[in-house]
């Protein structure tokens, strides 16, 4: 008998091609940071595409690069890009760019909770309020850039929305791995 699989699981057959398009698409808005944006904006997006690739690398492709050396090279990542969003933060203070400011403080707590979502599994129910709040904050950016018509903003936090949302979908799948061995 074969299992009904979720619209959101990563088994359905469309699934691949989202976080592939998604992961394109957000690279593609670094490179316009990157040649056209402001210093912390290309830090910025550079950083998260790291940290994104990373945590994909970790909790998908069935746990193979959670384990040993390959653990090492992520957190190493993640060291570095935290550096980098920790500049990014710093030129957005000093450029009176706050809700760029806002957008990142709330990013870093969830990758905060993200890592811990990872690594503790008996928190759950807490994380994930907290979880929801933030990306809620999230949300409430991505309509407050669409409102003062910088729609390039909006369109890339929503991106980075969607591609957190994906790793997050991992880590649940992570806990149903778990719960089945």
């Amino acid at each position: 008998m074969a299992a009904i699989v979720s619209p959101l699981h990563p088994a359905a057959p469309w699934y691949p091609w989202l976080k592939a398009a998604v992961f394109a698409l957000l690279a593609c808005n670094t490179a316009v940071y990157v040649v056209s944006g402001t210093l912390s904006e290309a830090l910025d997006s550079a950083a998260w595409l790291a940290l994104l690739a990373s945590f994909e690398l970790e909790t998908g492709f069935s746990g193979r690069f959670s384990e040993g050396r390959a653990t090492v090279v992520l957190r190493s990542v993640r060291l570095a890009a935290a550096a980098a969003i920790l500049a990014a933060a710093i030129g957005y203070a000093r450029g009176n760019d706050w809700l760029d400011a806002i957008n990142l403080g709330l990013w870093i707590a969830v990758v905060v909770l993200l890592e811990f979502d990872v690594r503790a599994a008996q928190a759950r129910l807490w994380l994930t309020a907290i979880t929801f709040v933030l990306y809620t904050g999230l949300a409430v950016l991505v309509m407050a850039w669409a409102w003062r018509g910088e729609w390039f903003d909006a369109y890339d936090a929503l991106l980075w929305i969607i591609a957190f949302f994906t790793i997050e979908i991992n880590v649940l799948q992570g806990y149903d791995r778990k719960k089945l061995e």
